[in-house]
């Protein structure tokens, strides 16, 4: 038996004047092209778990052309995202006309998985670890079930995590490589569709487990870069700072994502600086306390932090580790207001990188079910359009067309190359103010 492993992942949007005028200046064109060449830890992960009788290839979707799909194949195993939804049925559609079984399975299956059932033999829910076994068993046998969900069963312990087939992977092919060090993340946002609506419990891989792995691509591939495929990678302190420990020993860079909570431990801030750490993405959604009142429904964890931004961007990019800052716009209660307050939060706090996106209701998430309940979505069939870069929802104080104008202006503000050299240079200027300062402790010290 062979089977094809295939990605259907990558930055699709509906409106391509978005990204001609708002995502060509270069550190949003970067970003974008980073997460289009990301290989699919997931699907690697499955293909690592599968008995060695059974041959595995490992296929993006821009490699599978619809009218001349490949016939080498007993089964594919497809995984997608809620706006690569459509375009993944398409694909099990026509695998399907060829007879070619197939499993579909990822986020966006797994927010809707009746849809999904439409399209393809078998769906898998939830996390696919615990699953994929049963799922392999039952192609062997010809006798697939329509839907294997992980919910039914116990939690997956990442301690069992099987090492992914890196090795599928082309050599020349991907700038970066995606590895795991924890799953979920604690704090509940109204509108997280990521792996916490896969898994939420939120649990995190033994360190050596991870340094495996990242050992293994040192292997394989001269020089890699990392990227985390973590929600919050530094919110469990304890396991953060070992993994860091053991990090700081393979001469490595890498880029993640955690939230503003770094900003209060500087033994972490060092010794994720010590282990290579590049860049952390961090989730401001907006500088407004009365904005992000009520986003994060346990503690309101974001809100209460919202007047310490600049001071923690600071901090953070003071110990050489560059802040890219994710602002969310269309969040409730934010009105034309929230352009200025992103620029001018962007220019006092000196972030290295802004990534700026719409406020977007995926199918599944708590926000989708209220906008719903409100009759704010604009299409509840329009999954294309969450992509994050198009509006799929009818803001609360604003027009769509306000909304839309106001993002593309402030595109244009931010990645203007006089404020992105602006920006570069603040960020000079707070690790200058760090290596000062090391200094004066040092001399203090002596």
């Amino acid at each position: 038996m062979r089977i094809g492993f295939i990605a259907v992942s990558g930055l699709r949007l509906c409106k391509p004047e978005v990204l001609e005028l708002g995502l060509s200046f270069p550190a949003v064109a970067r970003r974008a092209r980073e997460i289009e060449a990301l290989p699919s830890l997931g699907l690697l992960t499955l293909a690592g778990m599968t008995p060695g009788h059974i041959d595995c290839e490992y296929l993006e979707v821009r490699d599978v052309e619809l009218d001349d799909l490949p016939t080498r194949f007993d089964a594919v195993a497809i995984s997608s995202l809620s706006g690569t939804n459509k375009e993944a049925f398409r694909l099990c559609d026509r695998f399907r006309e060829l007879g070619v079984p197939t499993v579909l399975g990822g986020l966006g299956p797994t927010l809707q998985p009746e849809l999904a059932a439409r399209h393809a033999d078998a769906v898998v829910v939830g996390e696919g670890e615990p699953l994929w076994p049963a799922v392999v068993a039952d192609l062997e046998r010809g006798a697939l079930r329509k839907v294997y969900d992980a919910k039914a069963g116990p939690p997956f312990d990442l301690a069992d995590a099987p090492m992914p087939r890196f090795d599928l992977l082309s050599p020349d092919r991907y700038p970066r490589f995606t590895v795991q060090s924890q799953r979920g993340c604690p704090l509940s946002c109204e509108f997280c569709a990521a792996s916490i609506r896969l898994a939420p419990q939120f649990k995190v891989k033994p360190v050596e487990k991870f340094i495996a792995e990242v050992r293994r691509l040192k292997e394989l591939f001269k020089k890699p870069f990392f990227e985390f495929a973590d929600d919050n990678t530094f919110v469990n302190r304890k396991h953060a700072k070992a993994l860091m420990r053991a990090l700081a020993k393979e001469d490595v860079r890498w880029f993640t994502e955690t939230d503003l909570g770094v900003a209060e431990d500087d033994e972490l801030l060092g010794l994720m600086r010590d282990a290579g750490c590049a860049q952390i993405l961090i989730g401001f959604e907006s500088p407004r306390y009365e904005v992000l009142d009520g986003v994060e429904q346990n503690s309101n964890w974001k809100a209460n932090r919202a007047g310490r931004y600049v001071e923690a961007v600071e901090k953070i990019q003071r110990h050489g580790i560059t802040v890219n800052g994710c602002l969310v716009f269309g969040l409730d209660g934010a009105g034309p207001e929230q352009f200025k307050d992103a620029l001018r939060f962007a220019r006092d706090s000196g972030l290295y990188d802004v990534q700026i996106t719409y406020m977007t209701p995926f199918p599944g998430t708590p926000l989708w079910g209220r906008l719903s309940e409100q009759g704010r979505l604009l299409s509840e069939e329009a999954t294309e359009r969450c992509t994050l870069f198009d509006i799929n929802f009818q803001p609360d104080t604003m027009s769509v067309d306000e909304l839309e104008e106001g993002f593309l202006k402030l595109a244009g503000a931010l990645y203007h190359p006089r404020f992105v050299a602006e920006r570069t240079r603040r960020f000079k200027r707070h690790l200058r103010g760090r290596v000062r300062e090391e200094r004066r402790m040092r001399s203090a010290g002596s």
